[in-house]
């Protein structure tokens, strides 16, 4: 049986690689970018989209090797590097003038889907096609994956963030508040929306083999 409370590997990661990272070694620094690389990118991708979001994680990288010296350990380091990340992914879009509010949330949501998340956010009843394999797995399936990476491309680009840090990344809904900087009940009600809309087309797919 797994402890829950055992380190995660990324956690062993950085208590590895952190004492090094001060002192400027650069070999630690490249094994930093071969670990969150993927994740840099996924979530800069659903806030700017896929042309300009290698450009972002770059400017990142170059705000994060400036500040390691002063990185406090409040956080993970991997927290603190998707929140460098993600404000570099909003300061980009302002500059590109689009506007994308990550607070604009409106009051009176409607449960959608009643009884299929537990408080934690994880699914209580999963769609029937989705058993034990989780939304990652899925991605690998060739037909539903494309209509699910479909699905996930034209959310809002707040929606996109949200689950792919929680369900792709596995963050905790503190570690999804403190990259995002949003509130724990706008990062519940974005997580909702993107789910109610994936189930949706989950279900459709279900029914009629058509994304």
């Amino acid at each position: 049986m797994s402890d829950n409370n055992s380190p995660k590997p990324y956690q062993l990661l950085e208590a590895e690689l952190l004492p090094k990272l001060r002192q400027g070694d650069k070999q630690s620094l490249n094994r930093l970018v071969e670990a969150y690389y993927g994740p840099m990118r996924a979530l800069a991708r659903s806030i700017v989209g896929d042309s300009i979001a290698d450009e972002v994680v770059q400017e990142a990288w170059f705000s994060v090797y400036k500040a390691l010296p002063k990185f406090e350990g409040r956080s993970s380091l991997k927290t603190w590097i998707l929140r460098i990340t993600a404000n570099e992914a909003k300061t980009r879009l302002r500059r590109e003038s689009r506007q994308v509010s990550l607070e604009a949330i409106s009051g009176g949501e409607t449960d959608l889907l009643p009884g299929r998340f537990q408080d934690d956010g994880h699914w209580a009843v999963p769609p029937s096609s989705w058993h034990d394999e989780s939304p990652d797995a899925l991605l690998t399936n060739q037909e539903m994956g494309d209509c699910i990476e479909w699905t996930l491309g034209r959310l809002p680009e707040n929606q996109q963030a949200v689950f792919k840090l929680k369900e792709l990344e596995d963050h905790s809904f503190d570690e999804i508040c403190n990259i995002l900087e949003i509130s724990a009940s706008n990062a519940r009600v974005l997580l909702h929306r993107a789910r109610v809309s994936l189930y949706g087309k989950i279900e459709h797919f279900q029914e009629s083999g058509e994304c």
